[in-house]
């Protein structure tokens, strides 16, 4: 289209040229000039062509108007519907991943978030901080830093730090779009942890001290989630392969169990209206760790989408009790922060 236009203002310069070179014949024929008017009348129409051939030299802006908005973030889905992230980095709930891809980029563009959460119970502190990239509304790119506190002696002084990184791509299905289907949106992940370690307890640096098989794991999820727009319901279920100890902040597998085993995830969310839902979440834990009796998760969250560029999630949660050494379940509140497009 480029070149088209440009031999077209070509053509138009070479045509103007013409005209004037043939102007004075024209104008000798309409009758007889003076000098004077002769020489202003050639002077005008060199100016005219000039400025057709500079014209015709800068052509079109090479770059047509779609073109330049075509890696512009289109923030083309539904509020809400990149769902928010959890406290390991992936776009879902707060506690489990969903098959939604974070952002709000449609399948022709992208969408990214950045997230900090801060989840507080009697005697521990969970900090969880990242990023996260939807691309295409197919596949999800994240990364996150966890960080755990004790508060209570004798694990007053005690933090435990673990780098996780995802990667989660859509299968089949669309939550949004498939509402005459009862197939949901599938989407399958895997998430890389590395646990750097324990400090404040003295002697034990490293979680294999207490029992753990290894530093690093990966686990594996498949998530199927399904909403309802005319009910204002979403659902979701989530099958999870792990060997983590309490997500991983304890290690991977231990002196009980060193294998992979399913564990599942559950979500139930309601949409009071576009900005505003409720809803709650169950997540199953190994027990890998005699050092570490590990209960299951749960949590019941209120989530508010004031744009599709801010959300903020309140819960309460239950954590169980962390380890041997402090059996109390622990119960707390849920705070999280997340800006995107």
């Amino acid at each position: 289209m480029h070149q088209a236009h440009k031999r077209g203002s070509i053509a138009l310069a070479a045509g103007t040229i013409l005209v004037v070179l043939a102007a004075p014949a024209m104008a000798q024929a309409a009758g007889p000039m003076s000098a004077a008017e002769q020489s202003a009348w050639n002077a005008a129409q060199e100016k005219k062509a000039e400025q057709v051939m500079q014209g015709a030299q800068a052509g079109p802006d090479p770059v047509e108007p779609e073109q330049r908005n075509r890696w512009a973030p289109d923030l083309g889905k539904l509020t809400a519907t990149g769902g928010v992230i959890q406290v390991e980095g992936a776009g879902g709930g707060g506690l489990t991943p969903w098959a939604l891809i974070t952002g709000y980029g449609s399948r022709d563009s992208y969408g990214a978030s950045a997230h900090y959460t801060y989840v507080t119970t009697q005697d521990y502190t969970l900090k969880s901080y990242g990023v996260a990239v939807g691309i295409m509304d197919r596949v999800e790119l994240s990364a996150a830093k966890q960080e755990f506190y004790g508060s209570l002696a004798p694990l007053n002084s005690l933090k435990i730090t673990q780098d996780i990184f995802g990667v989660k791509v859509k299968l089949a299905g669309d939550a949004v779009y498939n509402q005459d289907q009862w197939m949901p949106q599938i989407a399958a992940g895997v998430m890389f942890k590395r646990n750097n370690g324990i400090g404040g307890l003295g002697a034990v640096t490293s979680v294999k001290q207490l029992g753990a098989a290894s530093d690093s794991g990966i686990d594996y999820y498949v998530a199927a989630t399904k909403l309802f727009l005319q009910q204002s319901v979403l659902l979701n279920a989530t099958l999870r392969l792990t060997k983590a100890n309490q997500m991983g902040l304890l290690g991977f597998g231990g002196d009980k169990n060193d294998r992979y085993q399913p564990m599942g995830e559950f979500s139930a969310a309601y949409l009071i209206n576009r900005k505003l839902a409720i809803g709650a979440e169950y997540r199953m834990k190994p027990r890998n760790l005699s050092a570490d009796n590990e209960k299951d998760y749960y949590d019941a969250f209120l989530a508010w989408f004031p744009s599709k560029n801010l959300s903020v999630t309140l819960a309460y949660v239950s954590l169980g009790d962390i380890t041997i050494y402090n059996p109390k379940r622990q119960n707390g509140a849920y705070l999280s922060l997340q800006a995107g497009f």
